[in-house]
């Protein structure tokens, strides 16, 4: 799934979707890449790629979640 960049144009509503979507992503990712350092069967550049978009998702993540909070000012 490519991940649209741009989140300024979207409703909150699909922001919200979107951010389940790629939390659910984030956990996969994050369940593969135990289970391969586990079992031992992937080699070292495989696991780089799969952390590396886990922390793309992560990035994903925290924008749509800065986006969806009020600012509040204390």
């Amino acid at each position: 799934m490519t991940t649209p960049t741009d989140i300024t144009m979207k409703t909150e509503d699909v922001l919200r979707v979107e951010l389940e979507v790629f939390r659910h992503e984030h956990r996969d990712l994050d369940d593969a890449i135990a289970a391969l350092i586990q079992i031992g069967t992937a080699d070292q550049l495989t696991l780089k790629r799969l952390k590396k978009k886990k922390l793309a998702l992560k990035d994903m993540i925290t924008r749509i979640e800065d986006r969806l909070t009020p600012d509040i000012i204390a």
